[in-house]
C-alpha cells in the first residue's frame, strides 16, 4: 500500500520537473543576454476528451514478445522474465474534460474479485474526485461515487480534486478514503475551507457519506490507511496554508464506526503508516520528510506515539504478509537507489533486504505483497519518468532477494495505441497472486499526463513458481 506524492525536498523537484516539463514555469528575464538561440521545442499534441482507443473499443488485450525487451540499461543483477504476460488495457470512464491534470494520487485495492481505484480532475479550488469498480471477467469498469454529489457544497466552497489516501474496506462492507487538495491557494478562509473528509461507501447499497470533515481542523489529508478489524482510521495531515514546522503535519486516529476520534497530535508522518493488522498497532516516521524517528501507536494503549529502535525506509509499505510482515520501500531520489526493507510485527525488528530500482526511476509509492508472502510486485517512476526504463513491471522475491521486470509496458502502448504509461501511485495484486493491477498517469501526446489508464497484467504462472 502506497500513499501520495513525494515530500521534502524530492517532492520540491518532482514539481519544478513537472512545472518545466508542462511549460508553465516563469521565463527567464528579458534583460539577460540570451546567448545562442536554441530550437523552439515541438508544441504538445492537442488531446481531445474523452480518451477513446481505437475501433470505438472499451478494452483492449495483448501479449507480445516486445513485453520483455528492455529500452534502457538495467541495474546490475536485474533480470527479465522469460515469458511475456497477457496484459488489459482501458481508459476510465468519466473523463469528459480537461483535468489539470486528470490523475491518480491514491493507492487502490483488490478483493472479493474486483478492484476498486480512484481518480481526480486536480481542479482548484472546485475539483472533483472519483472511485470506480473494476470487474475483471466482463473487463468493465463503473463509477461508484464522485465527491461534489456527496459534499454538495455552494458555488464558491472548496471541493477536493484528489483522493489521496488508498482505498481501504472495512468489515462493515463499506470502502473508506479521504480527501486533499492540490494548492494551498485554494485551503484558505477565502474558499470557506474547514478541512478535509473522510468518506464511507457501501459497497452493497451504492451509498456514500462524510464519515467526518476536518478530524484535524484546517488540515488535508494526504495519507490514511484503514484498519478494518477494529475500524479505526489511521491518517497523516498536511495544513492547508502550507508551512514546515511540526505543528504542519499531524498524525490522528479516528474511530468511524462510532464517529470518534481517538488521538490527534502534531509530528504525524510524511506520507506512509505501517499497519500490523494482527496486533492493531500502526507505525510511522514522524516529521514533515519523513526523517524524524520511527514511532508506535497502539490503540489499546491511548497516547501519544511512542518511539521504538530501529530505521526504516517508509514511502510505500505492503499489508502485512502471513508471515507476520510488513514490507516497505524507501523513498529513493536522483542517484540514490530505493531500498526495500522488511518489518517483523511481532518482534518489531527490521531488516534491509535490497534496492528496489531496476533502472533509473527510484520513486515507488505502491508495493503489493502476493498471497503467499514471497513475491512483491511494484513500479518504479511514479511522479512520472517510469516511461524511462520502459514502464516496467517488477516482482521482487523476498526469498532470493532477486528483481525480475514481468513486462515493460513502454513503448508497447505508445506505438500500438498512442498513449505513454508516465507512472503510478495505484497497484494492487489479486488476492490470488495472478493479476495486478495499474491505475495509470498517462500522456496521449501532452508534455506530462492528460488522462488516467488502467492495465491488468496476467502474470504467467512459470514466473511466480
Amino acid at each position: 500500500m502506497a500513499r501520495g506524492t513525494p515530500g521534502g525536498i524530492w517532492w520540491l523537484g518532482g514539481w519544478v520537473a513537472w512545472l518545466g516539463a508542462a511549460g508553465i514555469l516563469w521565463a527567464a528575464d528579458p534583460a539577460k543576454p540570451e546567448g545562442k538561440k536554441k530550437k523552439a521545442a515541438a508544441p504538445a499534441a492537442t488531446v481531445t476528451y474523452p480518451p477513446v482507443l481505437p475501433d470505438g473499443r472499451t478494452v483492449v488485450t495483448d501479449t507480445s514478445p516486445d513485453f520483455l525487451k528492455p529500452t534502457a540499461e538495467l541495474k546490475s543483477g536485474v533480470v527479465i522474465a522469460r515469458t511475456p504476460p497477457t496484459v488489459d488495457f482501458l481508459y476510465f470512464p468519466g473523463q469528459t474534460y480537461e483535468g489539470k491534470p486528470w490523475s491518480n494520487w491514491g493507492d487502490s485495492l483488490a478483493v472479493n474479485g474486483k478492484y476498486y481505484a480512484s481518480i481526480g480532475d486536480h481542479l482548484a479550488p472546485s475539483g472533483n474526485a472519483f472511485v470506480y469498480e473494476y470487474d475483471p471477467a466482463t473487463k468493465q469498469l463503473r463509477q461508484l461515487l464522485d465527491l461534489r454529489s456527496i459534499l454538495r457544497l455552494p458555488e464558491g466552497h472548496y471541493t477536493p480534486g484528489k483522493i489521496h489516501s488508498r482505498l481501504d474496506l472495512g468489515d462493515d462492507g463499506c470502502l473508506y478514503f479521504s480527501t486533499h487538495r492540490g494548492s494551498t491557494r485554494v485551503t484558505t478562509d477565502q474558499y470557506h475551507f474547514k478541512g478535509d473528509w473522510i468518506i464511507r461507501h457501501d459497497l452493497k447499497s451504492g451509498q456514500s457519506e462524510v464519515v467526518v470533515q476536518g478530524p484535524v481542523p484546517k488540515h488535508c489529508i494526504p495519507t490514511g490507511v484503514l484498519d478494518p478489524k477494529r475500524m479505526i482510521f489511521y491518517g497523516g495531515t498536511a495544513a492547508g496554508s502550507g508551512g514546515d514546522d511540526e505543528s504542519s503535519v499531524y498524525f490522528f486516529a479516528f474511530d468511524v464506526k462510532n464517529g470518534k476520534l481517538l488521538y490527534s497530535g502534531p509530528n504525524g508522518p510524511a506520507r506512509c503508516l505501517i499497519l500490523a493488522s494482527s496486533t492493531g498497532r500502526v507505525y510511522f516516521n514522524q516529521g514533515k520528510g519523513g526523517s524524524g524517528p520511527l514511532v508506535r501507536f497502539d490503540p489499546a494503549k491511548p497516547g501519544p506515539p511512542e518511539p521504538i529502535p530501529g530505521r526504516i525506509g517508509l514511502r510505500a509499505a505492503t499489508q502485512e504478509t502471513p508471515q507476520g510482515i510488513v514490507y516497505t520501500i524507501s523513498q529513493g531520489g536522483r542517484g540514490s537507489d530505493a531500498l526495500i526493507y522488511a518489518f517483523h510485527t511481532k518482534t518489531e525488528t527490521i531488516e534491509e533486504l535490497g534496492p528496489a530500482t531496476v533502472g533509473s526511476q527510484a520513486y515507488i509509492t505502491s508495493v503489493d505483497a502476493d498471497p503467499t508472502g514471497r513475491y512483491l510486485y511494484y513500479v518504479p517512476g511514479a511522479h512520472g519518468g517510469a516511461e524511462a526504463d520502459g514502464s516496467p513491471i517488477v516482482q521482487f522475491d523476498v526469498k532470493t532477494r532477486q528483481r525480475k521486470v514481468i513486462a515493460f509496458l513502454h513503448p508497447f502502448y505508445q506505438q500500438k495505441y498512442g498513449c505513454t504509461l508516465k507512472g503510478t501511485y495505484s497497484t494492487a495484486l489479486d488476492p490470488k497472486g495472478d493479476k495486478l493491477y495499474v491505475t495509470w498517469n498517462a500522456s496521449r501526446g501532452s508534455r506530462v499526463w492528460d488522462c488516467c489508464a488502467l492495465t491488468v497484467v496476467h502474470i504467467p504462472a512459470s514466473e511466480r513458481p
